[in-house]
């Protein structure tokens, strides 16, 4: 497994989405992630450290582990089926180390908050998909900022 990092969040106007790009720290590998515009924002929330005004379902999701007193420990990009991600997260309780299945931008936006590393599978990288804006979206200097919803 490969760990990676949130790079940044593009909107792409052919497909009026958002890409999620992620990035190992070499810079050997980029994986693209499409996302919805929800998605989108909760990411770049968690990683400003912006609070919300209440409660997001990342937030409510986290203080539930907490009082639970589950902690995460990692999530991973499972796999890539006909163009869908699939994720799970990792978890450790006091009695045992559990996983369960999320979207992979659910996965992403919970990482974030709870400062926990993400990682993808050397196959899944293997499978990036090929998409012809995809190499211009990433000598875009700019990154997109996800829009108020």
């Amino acid at each position: 497994m490969i760990e990676m990092f949130v790079r940044e969040i593009f909107f792409d106007g052919s497909t009026k989405s958002y890409i999620l790009i992620l990035q190992d720290e070499q810079k050997e590998w980029t994986l693209p992630i499409w996302i919805g515009p929800f998605e989108a924002q909760a990411i770049s929330m968690g990683r400003a450290g912006t609070p919300p005004e209440r409660p997001q379902t990342h937030d409510l999701f986290l203080g539930l582990l907490d009082h639970l007193k589950i902690k995460i420990l990692s999530t991973v990009i499972m796999k890539v089926e006909d163009g869908t991600f699939f994720a799970s997260l990792h978890l450790l309780s006091e009695s045992s180390e559990f996983s369960i299945d999320a979207r992979p931008s659910d996965a992403i936006a919970i990482a974030i908050r709870a400062q926990a590393p993400i990682f993808a599978k050397e196959e899944v990288l293997h499978q990036i998909p090929d998409h012809p804006d995809f190499k211009q979206l990433l000598d875009s200097p700019e990154e997109s900022e996800p829009p108020d919803v």
